[in-house]
């Protein structure tokens, strides 16, 4: 029965993140395939099988009026949240059912226009909002925090629409996602501007984060397993990539090239390790807005890895993850990603599939990038080309999110 659940449907995923810069939840896109019918009940019932007290929250965004009100009419009170488009709300069937499922004590998010918020007796039925902003409301809430040059101190700056205490998507800027979360006191922010967060940083070294190294450190203080070195290591791109390229560097000269984070641990030796630390940790990164690329990239290669792991070796696994984790290598260091991994010895696989878009590792790179938008279609046809079946795929989704915290 759980196989005909998660079989029947395309899940999707983004996350959330809070004032921290940490993830606050994640948001589940859920489409059912073409013609297949959901039970909603047991949607429900296997995602609580899956999740555990220290996975994050989610936030049901069901992909279809019928799978809404399906999930409006029978999910039961302790449910996640469930996402509600305002945009449906103009069927009554769908609207008698969130007054319906508020009275017996149901989580719901209004989602929609900042501009289009809707009256009051509905906006009581939900617990949150996720809110997008149009052009023009960007630019007034941009210019009230950053006035004009040479406007003086008797002009004022536009009021800043922002409702306090929500929770908003797609925002164009790191100033606008800072405001949100810091001045507005937002529950979250869907999504990270990150290609303004690289701009912003163009011209700075790519440094590894400074948790990660002194995190590093200490487990190496602490005679933690080669395991526990490992997992560390491979949780932060930079980190990950400088500590190849050094163990790799002539300077060291290691008679074979080290292709893998673990055969690097074990050629280098924990007292150059520690060193070799030591001498990052005073440049690392203290910048928190960095946390929700790297998290993102390490979700990516978590996927990548579950999708392609059953009956492969833990050696040819370790490859996988690396393809994952590199791939948006090229942005976080302002080059292109073909240069930056021409300095690793790396495997053939890796490079084909984030190079050239081929080999043995693409389909599974491919389809852990899909997974990160709602394009249902997009997704499908993927998993079609590389013969992965639907159920597979979502279950190794839910695997990855539900240990996103650990």
């Amino acid at each position: 029965m759980v196989q005909s659940v998660l079989g029947s449907l395309t899940l999707g995923y983004r996350p959330l993140w809070n004032a921290a810069r940490r993830l606050a939840a994640v948001q589940l896109y859920v489409q059912e395939l073409p013609g297949a019918t959901v039970d909603a009940p047991h949607l429900l019932r296997t995602l609580q099988e899956l999740w555990s007290a220290q996975s994050p929250p989610l936030l049901l965004a069901p992909q279809s009026p019928q799978l809404l009100l399906q999930l409006l009419q029978k999910a039961p009170a302790a449910s996640p949240w469930i996402e509600v488009r305002g945009r449906w709300l103009g069927n009554a069937t769908l609207l008698a059912s969130v007054r319906a499922a508020h009275q017996r004590g149901l989580r719901m998010v209004w989602r929609g226009e900042l501009a289009q918020l809707p009256p009051g007796d509905i906006a009581a039925c939900f617990d949150n909002s996720l809110l997008s902003l149009s052009a023009q409301d960007a630019v007034h809430i941009l210019q009230s925090i950053t006035p004009a040059p040479g406007s003086g101190f008797g002009t004022k700056a536009p009021p800043s629409p922002l409702l306090d205490g929500q929770m908003y998507e797609n925002l164009p800027s790191m100033a606008l996602a800072a405001h949100c979360l810091e001045q507005r006191r937002a529950v979250a922010v869907a999504g990270w501007p990150v290609d303004d967060l690289l701009f912003t940083l163009r011209h700075q070294q790519p440094q590894p984060a400074y948790a990660t190294v002194l995190r590093l450190m200490k487990a190496i203080d602490a005679e933690q397993s080669l395991d526990a070195f490992e997992h560390i290591l491979a949780q932060d791109p930079v980190l990950a990539y400088r500590f190849m390229v050094f163990t790799n560097s002539a300077a060291l000269g290691l008679r074979t090239g080290v292709d893998s984070l673990r055969r690097g641990l074990v050629m280098l030796g924990y007292g150059t390790l520690q060193r070799w630390l030591g001498e990052l940790l005073p440049h690392a990164s203290q910048d928190p807005n960095l946390q929700p690329l790297r998290q993102s990239m390490v979700l990516r290669a978590r996927l990548t890895e579950h999708l392609i792991e059953a009956g492969i070796e833990h050696e040819l696994q370790r490859e996988v993850y690396l393809t994952g984790l590199f791939w948006q290598l090229g942005d976080l260091l302002g080059e292109p990603v073909a240069n930056a991994l021409r300095r690793l010895p790396l495997s053939e696989r890796i490079s084909d599939a984030i190079v050239q878009g081929n080999g043995p590792y693409a389909g599974a790179l491919h389809i852990a990038c899909a997974l990160e938008n709602d394009d249902a279609q997009v997704l499908r046809a993927l998993c079609e080309s590389h013969e992965l079946a639907p159920e597979d795929v979502n279950r190794a989704l839910l695997r990855v999110l539900s240990e996103a915290n650990t």
